[in-house]
């Protein structure tokens, strides 16, 4: 059993600094290598806390959530633990841009969390702030916390969210949290910038939550589950050890996995706002802190205040309002799309202008936090800071917005800060391996401006990124070092074999005439007269080899823009080229470019923003342009 290593003699091999999704993960991640870890959070109630939505997946980052599980991370288990509903995204189109998304059980994710890192031996919880560091030569050797007690590591990892010097707004009401009622860390934004860590300031913000029997439902439109669910995790890989490793060793804790049907699981809802919902927004902006300058900190673009919606919409007469359940066991539910910083009195006159909510009970108010980020531009592709070795950033911190994009960058923090205790070259993730490659070359590369939100449009090779192939592509990874158990790796690597061996076996098997059984997938959705062989293989496998097959066209495109986006370098952009109207160039990257004005291709790949996807689009004009007429 692991016990406090609390001399410069006897160090913790790392010290974890917060217990949100991104310090779980870290945590995780560098026991799962065999280093001792004390992991510090403010509030042992709120660890894995799902302070906004308690949702996992969507678009991208349903993804994320898979490469994590693939590289032995918690998130997608303990969504498939503790989910109420299950959805996958975009069903109807193909397989590279479905994406799998859960409503969870807030508490019980949170529960199962903190029981999971109870249970690991390597890890040691505590209960404590961290106030600063301490440093030693431009290193980072330990922690301060609030008892005045100091802890020693090899390695730091700071994962500390939306708490640095934070500041929550309710209309001209202000107070010190990083969430409705909880603590402010102070200490260590006055340490980092003593380093020469440079601090910016983000918002982002939370809608009210109301009680369920003050919501008239028969007024919305119901949302219900999959009747199959999509699971997170990849169970073809695991033993039913793996799968149920809390279940079956808490001393008391035990949850016994759940057959999930569409009867079981809980019904979402929607609803809309109305024109008199607009015309209170308007005539109260004044009110707002965001409006009337008190509020510094830039905020997420893509999950915009209802304020903001109402401000950038104008000729929008409504927007829509998901309407989501908490848990089983509470009647609280979240108002997805109605997020605010307006006072509590224009909260509740905004309410009785939606269908269905004329009536309700506010029972946790909206709110904005502003918080102190350091832009990720100060670190390296491992997430060490280029400021001061041994020392590590994951999470919002970095300037993201997301539980996944937190929980991805805590397992490669957590990963890269062990391999640094112990002397080993770090684990760098490429942009071709995955959407994890993508968001940090992302984050370290070109920086933030808002809150970063993986989207699919971000990685150039999101083809190759569908959501069943994440094991497959971080195989080389796990080779490397020990995330996973030798026997799920070495299931992952017969599953890896047999893919390749029937996409070899599909497209040179003849069905009739001069047409193999790939062309026959190609050319129909359903396919029959597969071999039994094939039919007998795990669906996982399965459904990766009929993708492979029947998109190989377009797979072999991707490979080819690696090739192309390489030339980039070489394209040069007029000074006077006009980026607004042009068609699929999206207004955001057309608004950065023509302020940026590079001159080139490759220059306008590396502004924060511009998309792969743009890059594209640009490449195809400039090409027209200077084609000789």
């Amino acid at each position: 059993m692991n016990s406090f290593y609390d001399s410069q003699k006897n160090p913790f091999d790392v010290i974890v600094c917060g217990a949100g999704h991104a310090g779980c993960e870290a945590a995780l991640a560098a026991s799962r290598l065999g280093s001792k870890v004390l992991m510090i959070t403010g509030n042992l109630d709120t660890v894995a806390q799902m302070s906004c939505n308690p949702a996992i997946g969507g678009q991208a980052k349903g993804q994320i959530v898979r490469e994590i599980d693939a590289l032995g991370g918690e998130m997608a288990l303990n969504t498939d633990h503790t989910a109420i509903q299950f959805k996958l995204l975009n069903s109807s189109k193909g397989p590279a841009v479905q994406a799998p998304r859960a409503q969870c059980d807030k508490k019980r994710y949170q529960q199962r969390m903190k029981h999971v890192l109870e249970l690991d031996s390597n890890i040691t919880i505590f209960q404590t702030l961290v106030t600063g560091l301490i440093t030693e030569r431009d290193k980072c050797i330990g922690v301060i916390t609030s008892l005045d007690a100091k802890f020693f590591a090899k390695s730091i990892v700071v994962t500390t969210g939306t708490f640095l010097r934070a500041l929550m707004h309710v209309g001209k009401n202000k107070s010190e949290g990083g969430r409705i009622g909880d603590h402010v860390s102070k200490g260590l934004s006055g340490d980092f910038e003593k380093l020469g860590i440079k601090l910016d300031r983000f918002k982002t913000g939370t809608p009210p939550r109301l009680l369920g029997k003050s919501i008239d439902f028969s007024k919305m439109e119901v949302q219900k589950g999959d009747t199959i669910p999509t699971r997170f995790a990849f169970y073809d890989t695991r033993s039913t050890e793996e799968t149920f490793h809390v279940e079956h060793h808490g001393r008391w804790f035990h949850v016994e996995h759940q057959q999930f049907s569409k009867e079981s699981q809980i019904d979402c809802h929607t609803t809309r706002t109305s024109e008199l919902t607009s015309k209170i927004i308007d005539s109260n902006l004044h009110l707002s802190p965001l409006y009337k300058g008190d509020i510094v900190g830039t905020g997420p673009r893509y999950c915009p205040s209802i304020e903001d919606k109402v401000v950038r919409f104008k000729d929008h007469p409504s927007h829509l309002i998901h309407l989501e359940p908490e848990g089983r066991n509470t009647d609280e539910w979240y108002v997805n799309g109605l997020s605010t910083s307006l006072p509590f009195d224009i909260q509740k006159e905004i309410l009785k202008t939606i269908k269905g909510l004329e009536d309700s009970i506010i029972i946790r108010p909206a709110y904005a936090v502003e918080y102190d980020y350091a832009p990720p531009t100060q670190l390296d592709r491992s997430l060490q800071s280029l400021h001061v070795q041994n020392l590590y950033f994951a999470g919002q911190i970095n300037g993201t917005s997301g539980y996944e994009e937190a929980a991805a960058q805590g397992v490669i923090a957590g990963i890269n800060a062990s391999n640094q205790a112990h002397m080993i070259p770090p684990v760098i993730i490429p942009r071709n391996q995955g959407y994890i490659g993508v968001l940090i070359d992302d984050l370290v590369t070109k920086g933030v401006t808002e809150p970063y939100r993986m989207f699919t449009s971000r990685a150039e090779f999101r083809l190759l990124f569908n959501h069943g192939s994440s094991e497959l592509r971080y195989l080389p990874t796990l080779e490397s070092c020990s995330l996973v158990s030798k026997s799920r790796l070495e299931l992952i690597r017969d599953k890896s074999k047999n893919v390749d061996l029937w996409v070899n076996q599909l497209n040179n098997t003849c069905f009739s005439g001069n047409k193999t059984l790939g062309d026959l997938i190609r050319q129909t959705k359903s396919p029959e007269s597969l071999p039994k062989e094939f039919v007998d293989l795990s669906e996982s496998t399965q459904s990766e080899v009929l993708y492979r097959v029947k998109y190989q066209g377009y797979l072999k495109r991707e490979f080819n823009n690696i090739r192309k986006l390489k030339e980039a370098e070489k394209i040069r952009i007029p000074n006077d080229f006009s980026y607004h109207g042009l068609p699929g160039l999206r207004s955001e990257s057309a608004e950065k470019l023509n302020r940026v004005r590079p001159e080139s291709l490759a220059q306008a790949s590396r502004i924060s923003g511009v998309n792969p996807s743009d890059i594209s689009v640009l490449m195809v004009l400039l090409a027209k342009a200077n084609k000789p007429k």
